[in-house]
């Protein structure tokens, strides 16, 4: 029975990596035939596949799915309003003509973009007008792309809705979450820092149409009206609210939103534009919550009694025991998250996580560091990840070559932070 799982979820790897079938599909497939499998009833309540897999796991990480939604909200609203525009004009000002200086400010506003939302949304947040301002001082277009993602990256331990995720995914407490994920910001901080002073000492050539292109949509917003600086403390509300007043996630994001909207908004233009960026919102949620849905019917099928029976001895055999181990072969396989492989986190890798929480192979906070190491290298250098490829191909480079110049830090970054879960959390 383990090994026909097994089998299952290699046939799902194909059809991800080959574009057969959208990864929501696939996992959806995947744990309906995992469910059947493990022996489980086609109807009833309690280890059925309609009861459990599909009905109980489509809302497995429903406060996920309604955390996604509110962040592509604000970031929407960033956008409408000229805030995440502003900052990136603002940081460009300073550093004039210095590559590296503008570099940092715009992986600093990257960094704040990705503790709001995730994905392309949060790359445009930054990057419309921060990679043409890069390669306009002689940022190589590689690097432009590059520091936007570092940035997301060293923003997703910040991130309230990955919080969220981790902590429906692994069973875990949002505090426990968010403290191991502070502690995860300072090794991506120092990760993405480091690519940029390396890689910005390699100068291009300063391209006239960054120029052309940064000077027309900065002309755009400043005909609309910079926004002002109280409005620009929005992306940092809610991770104020969040760490320093303890207040849930889903409100936090809410009190964002009211906030974004007060201090950019007339009175009489509240309504309508809600409304606006409301519905824009949805259509950049939307493919992340068909995502989640499926997600959670994976996890529930390999969370089954017989899956878990059929998986354990299997996964228990190949899994590293001790600190050094598990550092060791996990870094290795980090390449596994890429390309929607079997350890990505957002994908088949959530099936995998459940599988060593539920089978007791590992406790669940060193699940949750595994889940974040990769999901850092996963948010930057993987070439099917819709904010690499936007970044890419607006800084006019293919993904694949963004892939190869950041992987050796994101690389660094999973290391840190499977030391950190290592020291943590394996005796």
């Amino acid at each position: 029975m383990g090994i026909a799982i097994l089998a299952v979820m290699a046939v799902g790897v194909v059809l991800m990596l080959t574009r057969k079938l959208p990864t929501a599909f696939a996992l959806g497939l995947m744990a309906v035939a995992i469910a059947v499998i493990s022996g489980a009833s086609w109807l009833g309540k309690d280890n059925s596949v309609a009861g459990t897999v599909l009905q109980t796991g489509a809302s497995m990480l429903a406060a996920t799915m309604i955390a996604v939604l509110l962040g592509s909200w604000l970031g929407t609203l960033m956008e409408d309003t000229g805030i995440s525009s502003t900052l990136v004009r603002k940081i460009v000002e300073f550093g004039g003509e210095r590559p590296a200086v503008v570099a940092l400010g715009v992986y600093a506003v990257s960094i704040l973009c990705g503790s709001v939302t995730g994905s392309a949304a949060a790359a445009m947040l930054a990057g419309v007008v921060g990679i043409p301002a890069m390669i306009a001082v002689g940022v190589r277009p590689v690097v432009a792309g590059g520091t936007i993602l570092m940035g997301l990256a060293t923003g997703l331990p910040l991130e309230l809705i990955g919080w969220q995720f981790l902590s429906d995914a692994v069973k875990l407490p949002i505090e426990q979450v968010r403290d191991f994920q502070l502690k995860v910001f300072p090794i991506a901080l120092i990760a993405g820092v480091a690519y940029i002073l390396i890689e910005t000492r390699r100068r291009g050539a300063r391209h006239a149409w960054a120029v052309k292109v940064g000077g027309a949509r900065s002309a755009s917003r400043v005909r609309r009206g910079d926004a002002s600086w109280y409005a620009l403390l929005t992306p940092v509300l809610p991770i104020v609210l969040a760490l320093g007043f303890e207040v849930p996630i889903i409100p936090s994001l809410l009190i964002g939103l009211v906030y974004a909207l007060v201090t950019t908004t007339r009175p009489g233009q509240l309504s309508e534009r809600a409304l606006r960026s409301l519905y824009r919102a949805f259509d950049i949620a939307a493919p992340p919550i068909v995502l989640f849905i499926a997600i959670g019917m994976l996890l529930s099928a390999v969370k089954l009694p017989g899956a878990v029976k059929a998986l354990t001895p299997i996964i228990s055999s190949v899994s590293p025991s001790g600190p050094v181990l598990f550092i060791v072969v996990f870094a290795l396989l980090v390449p596994l998250c890429l390309y929607r492989g079997p350890l990505n986190v957002y994908g088949l890798g959530a099936g995998v996580a459940g599988v060593l929480i539920s089978g007791g192979i590992y406790p669940a906070p060193a699940v949750l560091g595994m889940m974040s190491s990769y999901g850092q290298v996963l948010c930057v250098s993987d070439p099917t990840s819709t904010q690499t490829v936007w970044s890419a191909q607006f800084a006019g480079v293919r993904p694949e070559k963004v892939m190869v110049s950041t992987l050796p830090y994101t690389w660094l970054m999973a290391i840190g932070a499977l030391v950190l879960t290592a020291v943590l959390y394996i005796a």
